[in-house]
């Protein structure tokens, strides 16, 4: 099965590998700073300052989109975000306080919430909490490396603003090449729960049992450090997760690689991240607007160099685009 959806591009799928071309360059606990190369190959690198007194980048508020808000928002005067408190750099994560929390999805949050004359409230929750939060309309939109898919759908609406791109990490010097269901085949593999990549290689398990082969033995790990734990020590043979944070700790780390890379929409469509709210709230236009303006205005392109993420922007932000289907190999 190949791994880049025939909607991709040569250029896209060049940009996919430099983004899982991170060099490390100083430990962000330690220094305070990372850097990620531009391309596979060049000298060119992203610094990544990962201290809590940043500055982060703004934008000024468009009047016009700011009315688009729902009252009952506008009359707050914040925008209540939900972000996963267990992801990890470069997406979100704590600063070297252990308090602060920065990345590129605070950061494109903030950003929104600036041209729509909000005030941005982190609210740093468990990933299933996002949703349970959206659903409660506690919090008003999910900036959480939130996939599009068509099941999610039926319960959100999304303003896409990122490209959703998945890789398979392995222990260093493992020699493991990941290209479709038959590599991960009687493999120990972790993934989160409830995420569109568990979805996927769930999938892939069946089909390596439709074809004869031994099912994904899949693991469940609660944080991060867990399943790198468990990735050092050999309990696992693979962990599937983001793109930007496999690549991320593959580099700070050093002990461990990239064994392969998946669009997080499937085999024939790419992933895609995006702004999520609740259905029929009417906040997912005044999002995409938000969106279109700071892609406009060059803002949002500076986010994601900061975090060495230029090669998965868009050009648009979607209202409700194509997503994982619901059936998926």
């Amino acid at each position: 099965m190949p791994l880049s959806p025939t909607r991709r591009t040569a250029a896209t799928a060049l940009g996919l590998a430099a983004a899982l071309a991170l060099t490390a360059c100083g430990n962000p606990d330690d220094g305070g700073t990372a850097e990620t190369a531009a391309l596979p190959g060049a000298t060119a690198k992203t610094k990544m300052d990962t201290s809590p007194d940043r500055a982060r980048i703004t934008t000024g508020t468009v009047g016009s989109l700011a009315a688009e808000v729902p009252a009952r928002i506008r009359e707050r005067g914040t925008l209540e975000i939900a972000d996963s408190a267990t992801s990890s750099a470069p997406l979100t994560f704590y600063a070297t306080d252990n308090k602060t929390v920065i990345g590129v999805e605070p950061d494109l949050a903030h950003l929104v919430a600036d041209v729509l004359g909000l005030k941005a409230h982190l609210n740093p929750v468990s990933w299933e909490n996002v949703f349970v939060g959206l659903d409660s309309a506690k919090y008003d939109v999910g900036f959480s490396n939130i996939t599009v898919t068509e099941e999610r759908k039926e319960k959100y609406d999304f303003a896409s603003y990122r490209e959703d791109n998945l890789a398979f990490e392995a222990k260093k010097g493992s020699g493991l090449k990941v290209t479709g269901p038959k590599d991960v085949a009687g493999r120990t593999v972790a993934v989160s729960s409830g995420t569109n990549q568990e979805k996927l290689l769930v999938g892939w398990s069946r089909a390596d049992e439709k074809a004869g082969r031994e099912p994904v033995r899949i693991k469940y790990y609660q944080n991060p450090s867990d399943t790198y734990l468990a990735l050092r020590s050999g309990r696992i043979d693979l962990a599937l997760g983001p793109s930007p944070t496999a690549a991320y700790h593959a580099a700070t780390a050093g002990e461990s690689e990239i064994a392969g890379t998946y669009s997080g929409a499937g085999a024939t469509l790419q992933g895609l991240i995006a702004a999520t709210t609740k259905k029929d709230s009417g906040l997912v236009k005044p999002l995409a607007d938000a969106l279109n303006h700071v892609i406009e205005n060059g803002t949002y392109a500076r986010v994601l160099r900061r975090w060495g993420l230029s090669d998965e922007a868009v050009t648009k932000s979607e209202i409700n685009p194509p997503g994982l289907p619901r059936t998926n190999k």
